[in-house]
């Protein structure tokens, strides 16, 4: 963006790392700070290019005017935020909370806060102060971009053009939005931790605590070393979130104290297993990518020319049956043991899918899964939509599976996901009266809400598919009546050889698959065989290589 003249007032961690990375874009930045020290020590420090008296400067059209003071403090500053408006300048803020400012604005005429665009940075450290200024504090971090309702497009895309400057991403969020999450997000964290070390700082043994507190205590509790001001400003101006937010953490402290008590080891392993899983899911949803970014280190091969391949190996577990050993184990009754999993990214992606409902599944660890099954009927309804990454077995058997259950859902995935058709799924489904709808042209994200029942049907699939077959099996599981499923060519078989081992009765006959709803599925222990898919490159390999002898084991196990 055009270079500009960029008025930061208050240079603490924040206001400082603006105005450093500000200069360094090459911005002409002038600072202003109510502690006369710190404004010196900025000029000996390069932090800012001059400091400003805002009794003798005047704005000056497009200049931009960047409030990185405390919150509560803004109103000090209203007579200079209306004067940087009428001359034609562009005002945005750093605080963590909009919700007071978006009152501070209401004292502004309409016409002016068309040009005030507040903004936050997710980034800081629990250090403050200039000192602790940092040129590189924003880049690669997000700076959430929260517009007025006045703000005219024209000043928003300039203040994001600010920060995209300095190497920060920006997100656009409405201003209640906003003080929400990060009630939730940084508010919260921030307050217990406070709490914690101020408990624990109070107790008789206070001194061994901290003396012999590990690495997972000072990592929680780093960001109570912040600065209490800011911090009581923060309370003070967002504490409806906040309270909020503390009430949902009490009750979820109370039930994890009474599952403490009563001895709960499921209940436990439920929240913990859950926990564990969350960090790295969200994340690979909210950065739009695969589910997990994961690297097999069980075995390394080095290709030599002319070199006899040989050996005896046992290549990672067949997907389509990881699947189906997660669903099938979380819907029995009891514990299922499976090894062999492939810790691929779409069976993870299913496998997360479960937890969110409510089953307890410990690892994988070295394709070794241990799964809580909750029955045929105890799945719950997860916090909010499946997100299933890039695997369309995953999304399509659950259309089937979680037709039948009694609360809504719906499934989504990534980019690639979103185009795939679903209709060869959903058609049928519809005809056993389920309530599952798709994007305009077919594609997820699908939604289902709940029916009194389903009922069985006889379907003869148009083009051989193991999976629509598998989707259909898996909703007659608690249909009324036969499900009765017709190929015009023979399928993968994985589902119906599984659901016999879970002991759910099924006919295979040449007038096709069946099942009646109704029975229950008995929790059993499974070795995934070795995927037929990883292995051809061994087998191809070997074949081509004079000299070789290799052998694959576990390998093709279901013809």
């Amino acid at each position: 963006m055009t270079k500009k003249n960029v008025f930061v007032i208050g240079l603490g961690l924040i206001g400082g790392s603006t105005a450093l990375a500000l200069r360094a874009a090459g911005h002409l930045v002038y600072g202003f700070d109510t502690d006369a020290a710190t404004l010196v020590r900025a000029q000996e420090l390069d932090v800012i290019d001059a400091p400003v008296c805002f009794e003798k400067h005047r704005f000056s059209d497009n200049d931009i005017l960047v409030l990185a003071t405390p919150v509560l403090a803004y109103n000090n500053f209203l007579p200079t935020i209306t004067e940087a408006l009428e001359r034609g300048a562009y005002v945005t803020d750093m605080g963590s909370t909009k919700a007071f400012l978006v009152e501070l604005s209401e004292q502004l005429d309409p016409a002016l806060r068309r040009r005030f665009v507040p903004s936050h940075p997710i980034a800081g450290s629990e250090q403050s102060g200039l000192t602790a200024a940092n040129v590189e504090l924003f880049r690669e971090q997000t700076i959430i971009v929260c517009p007025l309702p006045d703000s005219a497009a024209e000043a928003i895309d300039t203040v994001k053009q600010l920060w995209r400057g300095i190497g920060a991403k920006t997100v656009t969020m409405d201003v209640e939005h906003h003080d929400r999450v990060l009630a939730a997000t940084s508010h919260l964290p921030h307050f217990l931790a406070f709490a914690l070390v101020d408990q624990l700082a109070g107790a008789s043994e206070n001194r061994e605590i901290f003396q012999y507190a590990a690495g997972g205590f000072r990592d929680f509790t780093r960001i109570a070393a912040s600065d209490p001001r800011m911090w009581a400003d923060i309370a003070a101006t967002n504490s409806r979130e906040i309270v909020n937010a503390l009430e949902d953490a009490i009750r979820s402290f109370t039930s994890l104290k009474e599952s403490i008590k009563a001895h709960d080891r499921n209940a436990l392993m439920g929240v913990m297993t859950r926990a564990k899983a969350a960090r790295e899911h969200f994340s690979a949803v909210l950065q739009q990518r695969s589910y997990r970014q994961f690297k097999v280190n069980s075995m390394d091969f080095v290709a030599k020319y002319q070199s006899p391949i040989q050996g005896d190996i046992r290549v990672p577990g067949d997907k389509s049956m990881s699947h189906r050993s997660i669903m099938l184990g979380s819907l029995a009754d009891g514990m299922t043991r499976v090894s062999g999993f492939l810790e691929g990214e779409d069976a993870l992606a299913t496998l997360q899918a479960f937890r969110d409902m409510g089953v307890v599944i410990e690892g994988p660890h070295n394709g070794e899964v241990i799964i809580h099954g909750v029955g045929i009927d105890g799945l719950k309804q997860p916090p909010g939509p499946l997100y299933v990454g890039n695997s369309g077995t995953t999304i399509r058997l659950l259309s089937g599976l979680l037709s039948t259950q009694s609360f809504s859902i719906e499934m989504s995935g990534d980019s690639s996901l979103a185009k795939r058709p679903m209709r060869r799924v959903t058609v049928p489904l519809r005809e056993m009266g389920a309530h599952i709808t798709t994007a305009e042209d077919g594609t997820p994200p699908i939604q289902i809400t709940p029916v009194d029942s389903l009922k069985g049907i006889r379907y003869e699939l148009p083009i051989a598919s193991a999976q629509v077959k598998s989707a259909l099996l898996l909703a007659g599981l608690r249909a009324d009546g036969t499900t009765t499923v017709i190929e015009p060519a023979p399928t993968r078989d994985h589902t119906e050889r599984m659901l016999r081992g879970f002991g759910y009765p099924v006919t295979t006959s040449p007038d096709g698959i069946s099942l009646s709803g109704g029975g229950r599925l008995t929790a059993c222990d499974i070795d995934v065989p070795s995927d037929i898919s990883s292995a051809a490159f061994f087998l191809v390999a070997a074949s081509i290589t004079p000299g070789s002898d290799l052998t694959l084991r576990h390998v093709g196990v279901n013809p």
